[in-house]
């Protein structure tokens, strides 16, 4: 039977799997990109709003602005990768290659300032910054002669043998483009992961459907080291409803307030840097004022809000949300700052696996996130990675047996699993945690991880592999936050865990 034996094999398609595509084929090498998106909006990269970090006032202020938000945890020899290679990556990149229409005022980019930045530094179109970037970069792959783009296309489990991987298992033949009811498996000489995030997990989230951490979860069942899954991070300022969409930092940074049922800006008495504090930081507060007051909304007032961000206040008109009386938020899961764990190329700790972007753990976010860095780690590692994938010829070895021999799953069986799981994961592994309630959560994560190991068995669908994912990943989450015993950051802890665990 013949396969595809790409040099590179790309899962996933943000900024940065298109950068190590990129990367990659730049060095010659043919690459297949693999991924569930059928639109860029699929992928998270295109939702990113604020944009992306610069060194404008040199790498050492960038790097302290970094460490200090990340509650000290981040990795400085991962840090000064990010800002030593930063203003290269931007350049070569976004704006030689896609030339990419940042913002300008008459003396050249209009930088922005957002929370925990020690200066205006962020490169920005408008509050659609991501969508700028990932679609023309898109289109610059499409049109590549070393790279084959695969659209709706999942990776089902990938392909290894004693430590090395050899490729993945796809649900569609790249060849005819048909689906797969068995797996077809792609042989790659590397294998380069760039699944995204995790936001299906939880029942409000700023991250596009489908982020079920598949690639964390099929390094981890593939024996890959994973760390800092405990580190979920929220974003304080989410539109409250059921279908949330983001409020960019930015708009803080522009001059915003938080203010309370009571018309009281609040911020000021849990920070020293009131709105611009850490994410982290803002998240409890807008919360715990929710809980005593009902609601939070945005006072955007004190800027011109519909000329500064008129996408904003475009997607505001069309929610009617009258923005002019403030903007009623809440904390909406945003981003993991976990991850596969990675070298300073994207190196994981299996032969020929790479990851890159928000699935990997580079160390450079520690234990929160600072704003508008997640754009500009995924376009330095992905280059990084696609740089040094190149060279490992395509290694054919027998790959594993995916079964489709039962009937069909009740309808809705998925949907409603992942209903249970999000449930559980909003109400004992949110925002704020107790030990008690990480002990209730991994019991019954294990449960369902059995139940849904035993449909997967017998039977090979997209939305039960993703239900598999997003199982193994609640796990991973539960259990390294239950072996960090303080808060730091993202991961707060109410009460200190009882006597005997």
């Amino acid at each position: 039977m013949e396969h595809q034996t790409p040099d590179v094999l790309v899962v996933g398609s943000g900024i940065a799997g298109c950068a190590a595509a990129l990367a990659a084929a730049r060095e010659g090498a043919d690459v297949l990109v693999a991924t569930k998106a059928e639109r860029p909006e699929h992928a998270s990269s295109d939702w990113a709003q604020g944009g992306i970090a610069t060194t404008r006032g040199g790498p050492d202020q960038l790097k302290q602005d970094i460490l200090d938000a990340s509650a000290g945890e981040a990795d400085p020899e991962a840090v000064d990768v990010l800002v030593n290679d930063a203003a290269d990556a931007v350049e070569d990149v976004l704006v030689d290659t896609l030339d990419v229409p940042f913002d300008e005022d008459g003396d050249g980019f209009d930088y922005a300032q957002e929370a925990a930045h020690s200066e205006d530094r962020i490169l920005h179109v408008d509050a659609s910054t991501g969508q700028h970037i990932l679609r023309p970069f898109l289109a610059h792959l499409d049109n590549h002669d070393q790279v084959e783009m695969l659209e709706d296309t999942a990776a089902l489990d990938l392909i290894t043998d004693e430590g090395l991987v050899a490729g993945a298992l796809l649900d569609r033949d790249p060849e005819t483009g048909e689906e797969s009811t068995t797996g077809t498996p792609v042989f790659a000489g590397t294998t380069v992961l760039a699944t995204g995030g995790v936001g299906s997990l939880f029942r409000r989230s700023t991250n596009p459907a489908g982020s079920t951490g598949d690639g964390v979860a099929m390094a981890a069942l593939a024996g890959a080291d994973v760390t800092d899954m405990e580190y979920v991070q929220f974003h304080p300022t989410a539109y409250d409803d059921e279908d949330p969409f983001l409020v960019s930092e930015a708009v803080r940074g522009e001059g915003a307030v938080l203010r309370n049922a009571d018309g009281e800006r609040f911020m000021p008495d849990y920070h020293e840097d009131a709105e611009l504090a850490p994410r982290d930081v803002v998240a409890r507060a807008v919360e715990a004022e929710r809980e005593e007051t009902d609601e939070v909304v945005l006072d955007v007032s004190p800027l011109d809000f519909a000329s500064e961000f008129p996408d904003l206040a475009t997607t505001c008109e069309e929610r009617s949300v009258d923005w002019e009386a403030g903007i009623s938020v809440a904390p909406c899961e945003h981003f993991l700052c976990g991850g596969v764990t990675v070298d300073t190329e994207g190196r994981a700790s299996l032969d020929r696996l790479f990851a890159v972007g928000e699935c990997a753990h580079t160390g450079v976010h520690g234990a929160n996130r600072l704003a508008s860095t997640s754009l500009l780690e995924g376009l330095v590692w992905g280059r990084r990675a696609g740089e040094a994938a190149v060279g490992r010829g395509p290694v054919e070895i027998e790959p594993p047996e995916l079964l489709d021999r039962d009937p069909d799953l009740p309808a809705g069986f998925a949907d409603d699993k992942f209903r249970r799981l999000r449930r559980l994961m909003d109400e004992y592994v949110g925002l704020r945690r107790t030990h008690n309630d990480l002990e209730r959560a991994q019991g019954v994560l294990r449960r369902l991880k059995g139940e849904v190991d035993a449909y997967v068995r017998t039977r090979t669908a997209r939305d039960l592999y993703e239900l598999r994912n997003a199982a193994v990943v609640g796990l991973l989450i539960v259990r390294q936050a239950r072996e960090h015993t303080e808060s730091v950051g993202c991961h707060h802890l109410t009460e200190a865990p009882d006597a005997g665990h």
